[in-house]
């Protein structure tokens, strides 16, 4: 009973020590340049027998390369013709890829199993190294990322032309990547537009278009005919002076026959011209009529003396005066003394000749 004991602690003991040995032996990320013929090393550091090795790469579904001793090797369907086992030693799962593209800078993970000791894993992470030597990145404080986004509506079956558009308080830019992500799926690299020694590096991954690149880092994607399957997420990425700058369209592709943005926008434009026109014409209707009430108004008090206004300056009191003497002179009775009268004509008859 004691011996059955001692067995399981022994037991226990060792796979607790495996597991620090392989924790301690665990490497931290090692990061590999972008470039052709590039070598992700994945040598396991202790003996064994080799199982199995299989490379995956972060954000993919399906592994990138699987090797077997009894069955062989398998590739991704990305990677199929690009991807080499190295095999420098029984427990190397090492490998080499050729005709690289920005599509393959991501992180990636080898995984070696071996018996009777178990998994041993490394992680490395690709990257594009080449910096730009018109500055030094490491005296720049790069602000944090600015995010710019648009949108798009078009026709099915229409062409349509994709421009990533310069961010604004920028003099330098370096590198553009121009990227497409479909409904629910993970960002892919569709083109890339950098500046390398002097001379202008354009790439184009793209299988639904053209990707153009113009000397001032102009990136543009032209889609012909679009399809359902067009729409989604397009990233402009803008390596600059000043930090990372992302423009971002989201394009919607009604379906034929439907209304597309342009002619919805023809439509308002249109819509709304002919409204201030009729507002314009009501305004101008209105001024003619009310001028012509003004005017007809002005001629009634032309027609109608008792409708003028009273003029301050004219003298009123006077007209009437001189309307109404005459009547009252008229009117009332003249006194006089007659006995006087008679009284001197009596004198003149008695004088002698």
């Amino acid at each position: 009973m004691e011996a059955v004991q001692k067995d399981r602690w022994y037991l226990l003991v060792l796979l607790f020590l495996t597991f620090i040995k392989a924790a301690l032996l665990q490497r931290e990320v090692e990061t590999v340049r972008l470039e052709e013929g590039m070598v992700l090393s994945c040598l396991c550091p202790w003996k064994g027998n080799l199982s199995m090795v299989s490379w995956t790469k972060k954000h993919e579904n399906n592994p990138v390369a699987v090797f077997h001793p009894e069955f062989g090797k398998s590739f991704s369907h990305r990677y199929r013709d690009r991807v080499e086992f190295l095999r420098t030693e029984p427990l190397d799962g090492s490998i080499s890829i050729k005709n690289v593209t920005h599509q393959d800078l991501g992180n990636y993970q080898c995984s070696v199993q071996t018996f009777p000791q178990g998994p041993w894993t490394t992680d490395i992470q690709v990257e594009d190294l080449d910096e730009p030597p018109s500055f030094n990145i490491t005296d720049l404080a790069l602000p944090e990322e600015a995010v710019t986004v648009a949108q798009l509506v078009e026709e099915e079956n229409n062409n349509l032309t994709i421009r990533c558009i310069h961010p604004h308080n920028v003099t330098i830019i370096n590198q553009v990547i121009l990227e497409r992500k479909l409904h629910e799926q993970l960002w892919i690299i569709i083109g890339v537009c950098k500046q390398v020694d002097g001379g202008l590096l354009s790439e184009d991954y793209s299988d639904r278009g053209r990707v153009d690149c113009a000397d001032s880092l102009e990136v543009s994607l032209h889609l012909t005919g679009i399809a359902q399957e067009d729409g989604g997420f397009y990233r402009c990425t803008f390596n600059t002076d000043v930090g990372v700058r992302t423009y971002t369209i989201q394009l919607s592709v009604s379906p034929q026959g439907g209304i597309s943005l342009k002619l919805y926008m023809m439509y308002v434009y249109i819509g709304a011209g002919a409204s201030a026109v009729l507002l314009l014409i009501i305004i101008l209707i209105l001024a003619m009529k009310r001028r012509k009430q003004s005017k007809r108004v002005e001629y009634r008090v032309k027609l109608h003396p008792s409708l003028r206004q009273p003029n301050v300056y004219e003298n009123v009191c006077v007209h009437h005066r001189t309307k109404k003497k005459p009547r009252q002179l008229r009117n009332n009775p003249v006194y006089a003394n007659l006995q006087a009268v008679r009284s001197l004509q009596s004198r003149h008859q008695n004088r002698p000749l």
